[in-house]
């Protein structure tokens, strides 16, 4: 493989030099928002690059403001817009409000904004709609998804992330399950489930846990709160924190630095890492894919949308 193999309207991006494979998620206007077209190329494109003996070093990065607002949630949850799609909006600028979300797209989120996308918001559809584009079941969903962390985490080459705006929820679950994140210094983390009633479901908690213990993984998980980059780098979420407009330039040095080097030592020194924390993370997404299938079935799920719909507080049943 070698060259590139996108057109530049596509969802993501790909190119292929010198022994590295830059993925580049293209969704500008919405924050690189995760749906489902953007997962199936994104890992079509990850499925080629693993058979090819002649990439060494994966770089992941986002087109426009962002890295990514994560995975779109009325798909996950099968919310509507009232004419039968599904929707989810990436930052906007202006203050957000407790249901969590700017006013527009494209622009850089203001101080009060508090992203949407995985923290799905704005004109909450009312009704639970099929899915489009398929029609499996919750549990064969998040079976599909757990399958792509497992190819994030598995694959055979080092992956480097450049983190750039906003990295949310699955995004940044997805991330944590790469090798080395770089963030530019108006990069802002955040893990957002529990503020739309579902739980992490791409083994991110293993991997807070795996960094900085049970204290920065409940932390992070149970409070959804935004990190910075300088607290990020502090945490040891991401290993350097570099101008944002320097962050290309910055990972794409790193990457061809790691691309000249042996291959096989390479290969071996990131098995012998991983096997150290494998276990965990494996382990967690069997939990989160059995969890996340009850919170969708859940009583208390629907309230707490209905709720946001209704503008009133919830009232939750523990079922």
């Amino acid at each position: 493989m070698g060259g590139r193999t996108d057109v530049d309207d596509d969802p993501v991006l790909l190119e292929v030099k010198g022994g590295v494979a830059v993925i580049s998620l293209n969704r500008p206007d919405v924050h690189n928002l995760m749906n489902e077209a953007v997962d199936a190329l994104f890992f079509r494109y990850l499925d080629l690059l693993r058979s090819d003996r002649d990439v060494r070093v994966v770089v992941w990065r986002g087109n426009g403001p962002s890295f990514s607002t994560g995975r779109d949630m009325a798909e996950l949850i099968g919310e509507t817009n009232g004419n039968g799609n599904g929707h989810g909006h990436g930052p906007g600028p202006g203050p957000g409000h407790a249901a969590g979300h700017g006013a527009g797209h494209g622009a850089a989120p203001g101080p009060g904004y508090a992203p949407g996308a995985d923290e799905h918001s704005h004109g909450f559809g009312r009704r639970r709609a099929a899915r489009r584009g398929y029609g499996a079941s919750d549990f064969e969903v998040l079976e599909r998804g757990h399958w792509s962390a497992r190819l994030l985490y598995d694959f055979p080459v080092p992956i480097i992330c450049a983190l750039k705006g906003w990295s949310l929820g699955s995004a940044l679950e997805r991330a944590l399950l790469c090798d080395i994140r770089v963030a530019g210094e108006g990069a802002r983390l955040a893990l957002s489930s529990l503020d739309h009633g579902v739980i992490p479901d791409s083994a991110g908690v293993a991997k807070l846990f795996e960094i900085g213990g049970t204290g920065l993984a409940l932390d992070l998980a149970l409070t959804g709160r935004r990190v910075d980059a300088a607290e990020a780098l502090r945490l040891g979420l991401v290993s350097q924190v570099v101008a944002d407009h320097e962050l290309d330039e910055v990972v794409a040095d790193l990457a061809h630095g790691i691309a000249e080097r042996p291959p096989l030592v390479t290969r071996l020194v990131r098995e012998h890492v991983q096997a150290l924390a494998a276990p965990g993370v494996r382990g967690t997404l069997g939990r989160e894919l059995v969890g996340q299938t009850m919170v969708l079935a859940s009583h208390d799920l629907r309230e707490h949308r209905q709720s946001r719909i209704d503008d009133r507080e919830p009232r939750y049943e523990r079922r």
